[in-house]
């Protein structure tokens, strides 16, 4: 079989277009999940290249949209180390779907970018792009958004990762919202309660800090460490939970209303608590007193512990186990709703007139410490 210029470079455009075709499959099975509702996927011929798109002819004059971009970060690199693929979309669509709650918006479309080193000149690599399908679908379901749009590019040697199959990937996702459901941080009030909703790993933020604690205490191999039942990188790898179809359910949909008040979300990712929950209190000026927090995952606070991280630091990278904050002035409500949906939730704390959030601390270095921190 004669190889073609293009092949000889690296980039094998037939392997490329059966890793589309693997992806654009899986994304067929998340169109399913818009129908019936704004945001459904309409195909005029069934073809991975082919138009995909959404009716908007009669939305109402109320009607807002707007778009949010993030990535899976390099806990991707995790994937890779220990060989498991199928839930890093789960990270990815955690990171643009969840971030459509802060303003009181409904996610409803997702278009992604896999950027990959090489898919090789066979198909060695086909079931790595598989499994990332696999978990497409899945967390496509449990966010309730299609997937409308998607592009792989290979990057040769601009692409740096572990093993031999380095990969990035990135999403958008397309929000919309009613004027009269958009959040803007003035709906929240003194007295409001913060109920928090449980998260069991990582998520997408604080990666670098990590590596670097695990790389110093067990060397570059740090994945392959007996920790529990499991390995170290397994345990780090546990995917986001997503949230989004909650919360959307309680704040109200672009259609339906919601089944209880909510004056806020706070996304816990990068920055952890004090930075995500300062973000929405500034337009109010208001603060948070949260003293009943969940306690870090165990793998969380392995890393504190072998890192020497004190609490105060770990709080501002890390989650500490928090996943979504609910500013609510009806928490029963929100936390029989969350139980309904199979969602760990607590009464956290509450709202505040002093413009500062304190955080009684659950990390290893002093349990049960105040923590303050400006908003």
């Amino acid at each position: 079989m004669k190889i073609g210029a293009y092949a000889k470079a690296g980039v094998d455009v037939e392997i490329e277009a059966e890793a589309s075709k693997i992806m654009y499959e899986a994304s067929k099975q998340s169109f399913e999940n818009r129908k019936g509702k704004i945001g459904e996927v309409q195909a005029p011929f069934d073809d991975f290249a082919g138009l995909k798109m959404v009716p908007i002819g009669a939305l109402p004059q109320d009607a807002y949209m707007s778009i949010g971009f993030d990535t899976a970060g390099t806990k991707v690199e995790i994937a890779q180390r220990v060989g498991k693929h199928d839930t890093i979309a789960y990270d990815l669509l955690a990171m643009v779907c969840d971030d459509a709650l802060i303003r009181g918006g409904e996610p409803i479309l997702v278009g992604t970018n896999l950027d990959i080193k090489s898919l090789g000149s066979d198909d060695a690599f086909l079931p790595v792009v598989r499994e990332l399908a696999e978990g497409y679908v899945a967390a496509a379901k449990e966010a309730g958004v299609a997937i409308i749009n998607g592009e792989i590019a290979q990057m040769g040697s601009l692409m740096h990762g572990w093993g031999d199959f380095p990969y990035h990937w990135g999403a958008a996702c397309v929000w919309v919202a009613r004027k009269s459901k958009i959040l803007t941080g003035k709906e929240i009030q003194v007295g409001d309660s913060v109920v928090m909703l449980r998260e069991e790993g990582f998520r997408v933020n604080g990666w670098s800090l990590v590596r670097k604690i695990f790389e110093t205490e067990y060397g570059s191999h740090w994945h392959d460490e007996k920790f529990e039942k499991t390995t170290l990188g397994l345990a780090a790898l546990t995917p986001a939970k997503i949230y989004s179809r909650f919360g959307v359910k309680l704040h109200g949909s672009f259609e339906e209303e919601g089944v209880a008040e909510v004056h806020g979300f706070a996304h816990i990712t990068g920055g952890g608590v004090p930075e995500k929950m300062a973000r929405v209190l500034r337009p109010s000026r208001l603060g948070a007193n949260l003293d009943n927090l969940f306690m870090p995952p165990m793998v969380m606070a392995h890393c504190q512990e072998v890192g020497r991280i004190s609490d105060y630091d770990a709080y501002r990278a890390w989650n500490m186990g928090q996943g979504l904050a609910i500013i609510t002035p009806e928490p029963e409500k929100v936390i029989a709703e969350a139980k309904k949906a199979g969602i760990e939730a607590r009464l956290a704390g509450s709202i505040t007139k002093d413009p500062r959030i304190t955080i009684k601390s659950r990390g290893i270095e002093k349990p049960g410490q105040p923590l303050s921190f400006d908003v």
